[in-house]
């Protein structure tokens, strides 16, 4: 299934490629990191793109439960970053998988654990909270 179904981000911004699974508390999501990726720098994926990437999973997940319910996928925002963790920046050329919990959702607010991950290796990790408008 095509990614862009999921997500309101449009080339260049997509930081994630495949939806790999989904349910009502979790997503996982993959991404091929090209050398030509707009938050490659001097061949290594960006801190700034792996929150990217981090926040584009929640919002994958967003718009798969949008999508079970036959509703529009909307558009959301980071309203908080707690607990920023970059052990490793990956090269460009690595695939990496992301996953998100959720811990819990108030209204339109859903705070989730992310982490980024290449093969073992726990790449970034933090928790989100995501306002997705109503």
């Amino acid at each position: 299934m095509d990614i862009l179904q999921y997500i309101p981000q449009r080339p260049p911004m997509v930081m994630i490629d495949t939806l790999t699974g989904a349910t009502d508390k979790s997503a996982d999501t993959a991404l091929t990191i090209n050398a030509d990726n707009i938050f490659v720098q001097a061949g290594k994926f960006s801190p700034s793109g792996l929150l990217e990437n981090m926040a584009q999973t929640a919002a994958a997940h967003a718009g798969f439960l949008a999508l079970q319910k036959n509703e529009p996928v909307k558009v959301g925002f980071i309203g908080a970053v707690k607990d920023l963790q970059i052990n490793r920046l990956p090269p460009a050329g690595a695939r990496v998988q992301t996953r998100i919990e959720v811990q819990n959702t108030v209204f339109n607010a859903t705070s989730v654990l992310a982490r980024v991950m290449l093969q073992a290796e726990v790449l970034a990790s933090c928790e989100l909270k995501i306002f997705i408008n109503p």
